[in-house]
């Protein structure tokens, strides 16, 4: 089977568990489902370790409650802090806001469990750093934790990152790269925790520019060396609870990143993109090929191979759906397209595995840590209108590659 596996070999560290590893789940909400959904649906497609849907924590007793009935949750809790505490619990997986992240990830790997967090790693670059330096004294004690960048997990992206290590584009030159939405294109939508900074740290940001740039981390497998950034609040009021209320964060953000290699790559995101639902592209130029891709059509990947003559050059399309592409021999026959839902199902698979073989789960913290440097940096720049930022270090380094396994 080709897939991607999730890092080295850690000596000590591989997970047997004699009864099925207990899974608590904090959040509810649009990541809570989408994670649960992987939760219940994992091991019907792939061969991991038994597990059991311990108990789901939310701050609403009642809604958690139905949510957990739903879901495929033995219970429901409020106080994740004595679920943590637990015996019968083994792993945590975090989908709270951000604001939450850094708290909970550490008090729970501090308490011996594998931690599963949502991206961004956190609010602020501090707590980031707080969140690296927990998970590497609990990886001491053999207690390992990724952060969840699912795009990693489509196959099409997965399939990208293998054409790219292969050589097949060359020296990639340069990346042009967008994530656009339209959910807040309209001034009437209301306020929500997303849109304060107190509670998401950033906007458009944070949410979106994060995926962007990992993908650009993981796909080209380099650093990030200098970044000029441009943020920008296009509704600036919204209408809350107790009438009309500030936008603290930004609807849309731009930058410029300049990798080790030489190569430059633009990011564009936004809130408020008119007709766009959920588009993700990524165009990536080198001089012997090139690649695009359109999460709006995730099962599709554009190549172009600049090597053969000129009169037969020309983008083509490759349907990802075959079983010798990632992931794919897990679910259907040849031609049966998969959905966005199915990316958490990969990357659950990946976290256990790396866990039953004794391998460090990628991306790691230091990895989110990277990210979360860049979107500082961006927001610093912004900030300064037009100053570009050096990023130097260890902890700027790029995300490592996942190798193939069967």
């Amino acid at each position: 089977m080709t897939s991607q596996e999730t890092g080295q070999t850690r000596p000590g560290t591989r997970l047997q568990p004699s009864s099925p590893l207990g899974v608590a789940m904090i959040g509810y909400a649009f990541m809570g489902k989408a994670h649960s959904n992987a939760w219940r649906n994992v091991s019907s497609f792939f061969d991991v370790p038994a597990l059991e849907q311990k108990v789901l924590v939310g701050r609403n007793a009642d809604e958690v409650a139905a949510a957990a009935a739903r879901y495929g949750w033995a219970e429901s809790a409020t106080d994740w802090r004595s679920v943590i505490s637990r015996d019968d619990i083994d792993i945590v997986d975090i989908c709270a806001p951000g604001w939450m992240h850094a708290e909970i990830a550490i008090a729970a790997l501090e308490a011996g469990k594998h931690v599963l967090v949502e991206k961004p790693l956190a609010n602020t670059l501090a707590e980031a750093e707080a969140m690296v330096q927990a998970a590497q004294a609990a990886r001491t004690r053999g207690v390992e934790s990724m952060i969840g960048f699912n795009y990693r997990r489509v196959p099409a992206l997965a399939l990208a990152k293998e054409l790219i290590a292969e050589g097949r584009l060359g020296a990639v030159r340069h990346v042009r790269a967008a994530y656009l939405q339209d959910w807040l294109a309209d001034q009437t939508a209301p306020m929500t925790w997303r849109l304060r900074k107190e509670t998401a740290g950033s906007g458009a940001l944070g949410d979106i520019a994060s995926h962007v740039i990992d993908q650009i981390l993981f796909l080209l497998g380099e650093a990030v060396t200098e970044v000029s950034g441009r943020l920008h609040t296009f509704v600036d009021r919204r209408p809350g609870p107790e009438g009309q209320e500030d936008v603290t964060v930004d609807d849309a953000a731009w930058a410029t990143l300049s990798l080790a290699s030489g190569a430059i790559a633009s990011v564009e995101v936004s809130r408020v993109a008119t007709g766009k639902k959920n588009s993700l592209t990524l165009e990536l130029y080198g001089d012997k090929g090139t690649l695009l891709f359109d999460l709006e059509n995730l099962n599709e990947l554009g190549f172009l191979d600049a090597t053969v003559p000129v009169r037969e050059q020309g983008f083509r399309r490759i349907l990802v759906n075959e079983p010798e592409h990632p992931y794919l021999d897990a679910w259907w026959p040849q031609g049966h397209i998969i959905g966005w839902e199915h990316t958490f199902t990969h990357q659950i698979r990946d976290f256990l595995h790396a866990l039953s073989h004794g391998a460090a789960p990628s991306p790691s913290f230091e990895e989110g840590l990277a990210v979360q440097r860049i979107l500082d940096a961006v927001e610093e720049s912004a900030n300064a209108k037009s100053s570009t930022i050096q990023l130097s270090g260890p902890a700027d380094t790029a995300a490592a590659a996942p190798t193939e396994g069967a």
